[in-house]
C-alpha cells in the first residue's frame, strides 16, 4: 500500500517533518511491505517557510536584521533550489515570539526587519516572494518594512518619522520618490486566511492588538492611526486598501503588503498545497495519516487537516489523524472528511512530559496502526 505521511508540526514540540518521520518509524516496524511517503506542510503560520524550502530543494538564508523593537535578531528565510523564489514569514523579524511579556506594545514595535530580509532575497536574484504574515508583534500597516524599502514618512515639519504603530496619526505625507522596490515589480504572494479590514469594530487594533500588549487607549490611538494611514495609502496609490479582506492581518500589514508590494493575499493551506504539488503525491496514495497536535472544533475552521481531507476526500482516498490532543467529536471527525482519529498518549502525563514524549508516541501509534491495517 502507498500512504502518504501529510502532517503539520507539533506545535512546541516536533516541527513537521520530524512528526512525519516519527510516524514513518511506526508505520516501518509494524507494516514492513507498505511504501511511505512522508511530505510535511503546513497552513502559512509558523514553519511554513522551512517546508516550502524542503519541498523545492532549497536551502534556508538566516540574516542579522532589526527586530521588533530594533535591536538585532537572526531571522531565516528560505530560498528554492533554482533560487527564484523565496520563502518567507514575518514572525522571523517581527513576531510576537522575539518579544518577552513586558516588552510587549504593539505602539512601540515595528516590521522594519521583515523589509530588510525582503531586499536580501532579491539581492540573491529572487523573482517571487511567498510570506507568512501570521504571529506579529506588530500593529504598524507594514509602515517598518516600507521604510526599509525606501519609501518615506513625514511628519507636518517634512521630518522622518520613527516606523511604529505609534506614529501612523502622525504621518502626513508618503515620499515615494526613493523607493527600492515598486509594487508589481516582483510577484508576492501573501499566505493569509485571516478576513478583517484594516480599521474599525472588525479591524486589526481593535480585535489582534490586545493580544499584543496593547491596553485600551492603545487600541483606540492604533485604530485612529490606521483609520487615518488608510487615507493616505490611497492618496498615494489610488486604490482603498482597508475594506479588502485581510488588510487587517498581521497588524495592518496585509494593507502595507498590498500597498508597497503589489501583493495578493491568498488563502495559505491551498497556497502551500499547490507549491509543493501536494495532489500529485495525493493521487498515488491509498492512504493518507496526517495529525497535528490538537485536534477539536477548531480544525473545522479551516486548519490544515481539514484541508488535505477535502483534497483526498474528493480522490476518494480515506485519512487518518493521529493527535497529541483528541478533543473533536465523532460527529466534527466525521465532518472533517476523517475516516478515524487517534490520540498518541499512552498514559497519564503532565504536558512538558507529554510534549518531551512526542517523536516516541508517535512512532508507538503509527507502530499499532500498521498491525490493524497491515
Amino acid at each position: 500500500m502507498n500512504i502518504l505521511i501529510a502532517c503539520d508540526s507539533f506545535k512546541d514540540a516536533l516541527p513537521a517533518l520530524e512528526v512525519c518521520r516519527a510516524i514513518a518509524r511506526g508505520l516501518q516496524q509494524g507494516w514492513p511491505d507498505a511504501r511511505l511517503t512522508p511530505f510535511p506542510l503546513a497552513d502559512g503560520g509558523e514553519g511554513t517557510a522551512q517546508i516550502l524550502t524542503y519541498h523545492s530543494g532549497g536551502q534556508m538564508v538566516t540574516k542579522t536584521v532589526q527586530g521588533p523593537l530594533f535591536k538585532p535578531v537572526e531571522a531565516a528565510y528560505g530560498l528554492a533550489g533554482d533560487g527564484k523564489t523565496a520563502f518567507m514569514e514575518m514572525a522571523a523579524a517581527a513576531g510576537l515570539q522575539l518579544l518577552r511579556q513586558e516588552e510587549r506594545n504593539p505602539l512601540k514595535t515595528t516590521t522594519y526587519g521583515l523589509g530588510e530580509l525582503i531586499l536580501d532575497a532579491l539581492s540573491q536574484g529572487a523573482a517571487r516572494i511567498l510570506l507568512g504574515i501570521g504571529g506579529s508583534a506588530t500593529n504598524d500597516a507594514g509602515l517598518g518594512m516600507a521604510t526599509a524599502l525606501g519609501y518615506r514618512f513625514l511628519d507636518e515639519q517634512g521630518d522622518g518619522l520613527l516606523p511604529i504603530g505609534g506614529n501612523l496619526s502622525k504621518i502626513r505625507h508618503i515620499d515615494c520618490s526613493q523607493a527600492r522596490f515598486r509594487p508589481g515589480e516582483i510577484a508576492v504572494e501573501v499566505l493569509c486566511d485571516v478576513r478583517n479590514p484594516l480599521y474599525g469594530s472588525q479591524g486589526a487594533a481593535q480585535v489582534y492588538a490586545p493580544q499584543k500588549g496593547a491596553d485600551e487607549e492603545s487600541v483606540r490611538q492604533l485604530d485612529a492611526g490606521l483609520q487615518h494611514f488608510a487615507g493616505l495609502l490611497e492618496e498615494a496609490f489610488g486604490q482603498d486598501f482597508a475594506q479588502q479582506p485581510g488588510a487587517g492581518a498581521a497588524g495592518g500589514l496585509g494593507a502595507g503588503a498590498m500597498a508597497f508590494l503589489g501583493a495578493a493575499l491568498k488563502p495559505g493551506i491551498e497556497t502551500v498545497m499547490a507549491a509543493t504539488r501536494f495532489e500529485e503525491q495525493l493521487r498515488q496514495a491509498q492512504l493518507v495519516i496526517t495529525g497535528e497536535g490538537k485536534l477539536d472544533a477548531q480544525t473545522l475552521q479551516g486548519k490544515l487537516i481539514q484541508g488535505i481531507a477535502r483534497q483526498a476526500g474528493a480522490l476518494g482516498v480515506p485519512v487518518i489523524a493521529l493527535c497529541g490532543a483528541l478533543l473533536a467529536s465523532p460527529a466534527e471527525i466525521t465532518a472533517l472528511g476523517l475516516q478515524a482519529a487517534f490520540s498518541i498518549q499512552t498514559r497519564p502525563a503532565s504536558l512538558p512530559e507529554a510534549l518531551a514524549a512526542t517523536a516516541e508516541n508517535l512512532e508507538q501509534a503509527a507502530f499499532n496502526l500498521a498491525r490493524v491495517l497491515a
